[in-house]
């Protein structure tokens, strides 16, 4: 299969027992589709099965929401919770910023190169620093500023745009707020935020100085779907660097940018590429063959 193929994919789980995989492979068999590709995963202390099905969309005869719904009346009758994606689609993505450039331009770059396939539709910041790199890409930029008092009003304004924007993914690519319960809530499994990986043992304005204080010998960053509990949510995609006495507080902060960028791309693009199943507090992230 090549990548420019078309691919209908699909994300299953139930509780694991036998013949799911025989049974959802011959449901695909008997309408002629092509199964491409196939990835599963039971986890045997949770007795959970997940599953991911690629299919040719050259196969499809129907409508997709034809294809939908007879789909899910197969799955009502082996509990499956399950989720339809088609390649074809590009996913309408949101970027929120602060002052910190890194991740924004190696997303927006990474877009740009093929290697993220989406459309950045606008950028929102609480501060307008970042308004000339926008400029420079020709996105959309909203400048909406701040404070504990004016906080709700301002994530009104968000969602606001959100939806006028028709959003499905938020990226916080060093977006240094903290979002109100409500929000990540409503926007649950739609939200990517990305931290250093000194958290919770270095939190504050400055963790790599703090870091360099205490002589640490590895930094990392973890990328996780935003979640009700402040850094709690399912974690994606996580990288350590190892370091030493002679980097700087400085030279630990460019190191952590760069891991930073990478854990925020990766997870971006598993989200993209449909290869993320969630159960409770848990991600199981498909590898992709290229």
């Amino acid at each position: 299969m090549t990548d420019n193929q078309k691919k209908i994919i699909f994300l299953i789980q139930c509780e694991d027992r036998k013949g799911i995989l025989s049974a959802t492979s011959t449901w695909f068999f008997q309408r002629s589709y092509n199964i491409v590709h196939c990835q599963q995963h039971t986890d045997n202390i949770e007795g959970r099965y997940f599953m991911r099905i690629e299919l040719d969309m050259h196969d499809l005869k129907t409508t997709r929401k034809e294809l939908e719904e007879d789909f899910g009346a197969f799955a009502n009758q082996y509990n499956l919770t399950w989720e339809c994606h088609y390649s074809d689609y590009n996913a309408r993505v949101a970027i929120m910023v602060s002052k910190t450039s890194h991740c924004l331009y190696d997303l927006i770059a990474r877009k740009n190169e093929g290697d993220l396939k989406c459309d950045i539709s606008l950028i929102i910041s609480n501060h307008p620093d970042l308004e000339v790199i926008a400029n420079q890409f020709r996105i959309p930029f909203y400048y909406l500023p701040v404070t504990n008092e004016s906080k709700a009003e301002q994530e009104a304004k968000v969602m606001t745009l959100l939806k006028r924007f028709d959003i499905d993914l938020v990226v916080l690519a060093r977006y240094m707020q903290i979002l109100s319960p409500a929000f990540t809530h409503q926007w649950q499994g739609k939200i990517i935020n990305i931290h250093h990986g000194f958290l919770p043992a270095f939190q504050g304005a400055n963790p790599y100085r703090q870091a360099y204080e205490r002589g640490v010998k590895m930094i990392g960053a973890t990328a996780h779907y935003a979640s009700e509990e402040l850094d709690q949510g399912p974690i994606i995609d996580q990288d350590v660097v190892r370091v030493n006495h002679e980097l700087s507080p400085n030279g630990l902060r460019d190191v952590g940018k760069d891991v930073e960028r990478r854990v925020l791309a990766k997870a971006v693009q598993a989200h993209l590429e449909s290869r993320i199943i969630m159960f409770k507090n848990r991600t199981v992230v498909f590898d992709v063959e290229r």
